[in-house]
């Protein structure tokens, strides 16, 4: 076996690793919070906390390779991510297993850009379509498979399987990476300093805001998530004036001033962002307020993954013909009609669910990967491993949000209804209610980024693709 097929396999297996990870736990948060007594809040920090790992430790990705060299950074990572994984599995209480879903967030984070970067130093250019594929495929196959297997686990070993089942495989790709990937040279003395201020103030403003999102969704502690939103909102603003005037930020702000970049962001954003919380909240409607199987939900995956493969395959194909902007304006209505139907669902409408995830897999993957091709067409090269960062950055702030929002507005649509806990039978019917109007109002906010698609210069980009052809 050649050497970057060697890397390639530790890259791949860790991706895995970091997208089932994302995935699996949604299907456990009915019996999560049955077991540990856990609300709708604390079940979407087990998820959030996943993120917010993932999130602030991105940023240090490329400054820690030059430090500590990539071999180094991802054998750490791998041991973090083991240890974590093994932790989470034990935990006794929901405060415990969001505290270890930090540390794997904090260790599967490094996975995907360090290890991204190596295997692509292996491979030339007009190999890399190849690689991709291979890239998509993993893609694909975690939230297709996790969901459904984790399902089955839940039901048949319990909810700490799905993290225990994690450890053979994070120990083999960390056995690969030891045994397999080359002694780093001695790394070169980063260039400039690192961006300690800007680091606190993103990392602090970030922490606090989906603090606060996740306090505001309950009557007892409105008033500190509103304190906490706020503060998280000044620091925010804070790290993004300190970015603009630092000639070396941790992330390079002013690339979002590219309106592709920015529009794309925001799409990514509403739509496949938002399908994280919408996929909680469906399994909890689902296996709490319906009573289905943790295996059964956990099989509307595989309709979702079906449907992204072939979204993503037409977008390869149409993208140069037809631009951005007509594929967006697709995805967004194929995921709201998705999620419309979701208001209908109940436990005899098995094949109406399949018809939903099918219609969300197929709009949600229009709209990623066409952001994804959108994002960097006007972006300079010396500036694209900044812009994945930022890219990258907010994919996982995009999963974040989507979790913390749609806990927020389920818990306000709850507290309502005059509803104090999803398995209460007395208040069936209002449960019921309260989870319908929530998937409706979802459904409508995935409209919003048809305004924003409106103002791409999609002819513009067309002659811009047919230039570099």
């Amino acid at each position: 076996m050649s050497y970057r097929v060697k890397t390639a396999t530790v890259y791949l297996l860790g991706f895995f690793l970091d997208l089932i990870n994302l995935f699996v736990a949604n299907v456990a948060y009915p019996v999560i919070g049955k077991d540990l007594g856990a609300d709708v809040n604390e079940l979407a920090w087990v998820g959030t906390g996943y993120i917010l790992g993932l999130t602030l430790i991105i940023p240090l990705s490329s400054w820690l390779s030059k430090r500590l060299g990539a071999k180094t950074i991802l054998i750490l990572s791998l041991s973090l991510f083991t240890v974590a994984t093994a932790g989470a599995g034990t935990a006794g209480s929901v405060y415990v297993l969001i505290a270890w879903r930090v540390l794997q967030g904090l260790g599967g984070g490094l996975l995907i850009p360090v290890g991204q970067t190596l295997t692509y130093q292996q491979y030339r250019p007009d190999e890399r379509a190849g690689l991709t594929s291979l890239i998509l495929l993993v893609a694909l196959l975690a939230p297709a498979l996790s969901p459904a297997v984790g399902g089955i686990i839940v039901d048949y070993l319990g909810w700490r399987w799905i993290f225990f089942i994690n450890l053979p495989l994070a120990l083999l790709t960390l056995v690969f990476a030891l045994c397999w990937l080359k002694a780093d040279e001695k790394p070169a003395a980063p260039s400039a300093p690192f961006d300690l201020y800007g680091f606190i103030t993103g990392s602090a403003g970030l922490i606090l805001l989906l603090l606060g999102l996740g306090r505001l969704g309950s009557s007892t502690t409105l008033s500190s998530g509103a304190l906490f939103t706020i503060a998280g909102l000044a620091a925010l603003i804070i790290f993004t004036r300190l970015s603009l005037k630092n000639a070396q930020p941790v992330l390079n702000l002013k690339l979002i001033r590219d309106p592709l970049m920015r529009i794309s962001m925001l799409v990514y954003l509403l739509i496949p962002g938002v399908f994280i919380g919408v996929s909680m909240i469906t399994m909890l409607y689902l296996q709490s307020v319906l009573g289905m199987r943790a295996s059964d939900t956990g099989f509307l995956m595989l309709p979702w993954s079906l449907a992204s493969f072939l979204a993503i395959t037409l977008t390869g194909k149409l993208y140069n013909r037809c631009g951005p902007r007509p594929l967006f304006i697709i995805g967004c209505i194929m995921q709201g009609t998705g999620i419309a139907l979701l208001t209908q669902a109940d436990a005899t409408t098995y094949p109406l669910l399949l018809a939903a995830f099918a219609f969300m897999g197929m709009g949600g993957s229009l709209c990623s990967s066409t952001a994804q091709s959108t994002a960097f067409i006007q972006t300079p090269h010396d500036h694209l491993a900044d812009a994945s960062a930022i890219w990258n950055i907010n994919r996982q702030l995009a999963f974040g949000f989507g979790v913390a929002f749609l806990s927020l507005f389920l818990n306000m649509i709850l507290s309502w209804q005059g509803v104090d806990n999803v398995n209460n039978s007395a208040q069936h019917s209002a449960i019921i209610h309260a989870f319908r109007l929530c998937f409706m109002f979802v459904a409508v906010s995935a409209l919003i980024p048809l305004i924003l698609c409106l103002r791409l210069p999609n002819k513009q980009i067309l002659q811009t693709l047919k230039n570099r052809t």
